[in-house]
Formats: structure tokens, sequence, C-alpha cells
């Protein structure tokens, strides 16, 4: 009798170990990217409304609206190899994205940062077929790159000591900032600010105190699970 017992304890043992495996699988497969590191609560909602918890190996799908508490850190790494860091308080939407390694003219990605902060790395959208197939807008701006990494920040009453509008730093690469008034490039090393739709993209001769420290998830890559 003790015997079957075991062996049934061990069957459901079995069994609920490739649940998990399979449910792990499951939500690493089947998006555009994957949550890589987190560090408090972030949702992800769908077009009609549904929201769900996400938690590290979480798979990010065309559509979803992306949003960081405000405690919140997280990165996606998308599957072209590129990555988008959010920061605390940060919505963020991917609009469009398509990725297929035997077919570069079809590549697209386009992403919305509605409020807050974020990093971006690149990856293989825009460095293969076409070239402008990257796209990050904001309210007053759309970013378009070449192969880069950089930060932007929407500032709406919320950056103490700094006008209101949208602020970027590049720190690799090229982008190129463009409005209803017009396109501006902005190197590594520099800083830019939009002010508004019809005020053309400029370089700021000055460090802004943007707040763009991503130490949590460099120390930790535990979070909500």
């Amino acid at each position: 009798m003790a015997l079957n017992s075991n062996r049934f304890q061990v069957a459901i043992i079995n069994i609920i170990v490739l649940l998990f495996f399979v449910s792990t699988t499951f939500a690493a497969s089947g998006g555009v990217g994957t949550v890589t590191h987190l560090s408090g609560p972030l949702f992800g909602k769908k077009g009609d409304g549904a929201q769900r918890v996400l938690s590290i190996n979480s798979a990010v799908e065309q559509g979803d609206t992306l949003v960081a508490e405000k405690r919140t850190y997280g990165r996606v790494k998308f599957t072209d190899g590129g990555e988008v860091t959010l920061r605390p308080g940060t919505v963020f939407v991917v609009e469009s994205y398509v990725f297929n390694k035997d077919k570069p003219a079809d590549d697209k990605a386009v992403f919305s940062l509605l409020k807050g902060s974020l990093r971006a790395v690149t990856g293989q959208v825009s460095k293969r077929g076409n070239v402008n197939a990257y796209k990050m807008k904001a309210p007053t701006a759309t970013i378009g790159v070449r192969g880069t990494s950089y930060d932007m920040k929407i500032c709406d009453g919320n950056c103490p000591g700094l006008s209101d509008g949208i602020y970027f730093y590049v720190t690799d690469g090229a982008i190129e900032v463009s409005n209803g008034a017009g396109s501006v490039e902005f190197g590594a090393g520099t800083y830019g600010y939009v002010m508004n739709d019809s005020t053309l993209p400029v370089l700021l001769p000055f460090e802004p105190s943007l707040g763009l420290d991503i130490a949590p998830l460099e120390s930790s890559s535990c979070g909500v699970r």
C-alpha cells in the first residue's frame, strides 16, 4: 500500500515539473520579446483592455502596452537582439514589430513612449534591409536610428529645474529626431531637447539632470514572479 502511495506521489511531482517547464517555455515563446530583468511590478495591457502581470521570462507581444509602476525597472529583449529598459513610472507601447532573419526587407520596429523614461539599444532591425525600419515615437517627436543606444525621457511637470518636453542622450551611434518643424541628427555623447511638435529639436550645451540610472537592474535580476 505504501509502495503504491509513493509511486502516486512521484507521478504527481513529475506532472508538476512537466507543467512548470511547459508554462515557462510558453511564456518565453510566441512573442516579439521577453522580459529578462525586473525589479518591481510590471504590467502588460492588450488592446481590448485585458491586463496581466509580467515576470522574468514573460513574453511581450506586438500591440502590448507595458506599464512600469513608480519603483519598477524592467528590461525587455526583442527577437532581433535589441533591448528596451523601462524606468519607474513609464508607459511604453510595442506598436508594430516584424523580424524574420530570412526576410530583412520586412523588418519593422515601431515603438511609442507615452510617459516616463527608457534606455534603448537597437538590434538587427534597421541594420539590414530597410534602414528606416526602426522608429521610437513620443508625443512631440519621433526618433529614427541606424544602430545605436540612447536614453529618452518625457518631462511633464516631473523634472525639477527643467522645462517640459522630451530629452534624450545618445550613448553610441547616432539618432535622427524628427517632428513637425524638421529633423536633426545627434551623435554619441550629445544631449538633445524637443519642446513641442512645432519647435525644431535642439542640441543642449549642458548635461541636464535626468536621472538616467538603471542600477537596480545591474545589481539584481530578481523580480515579481
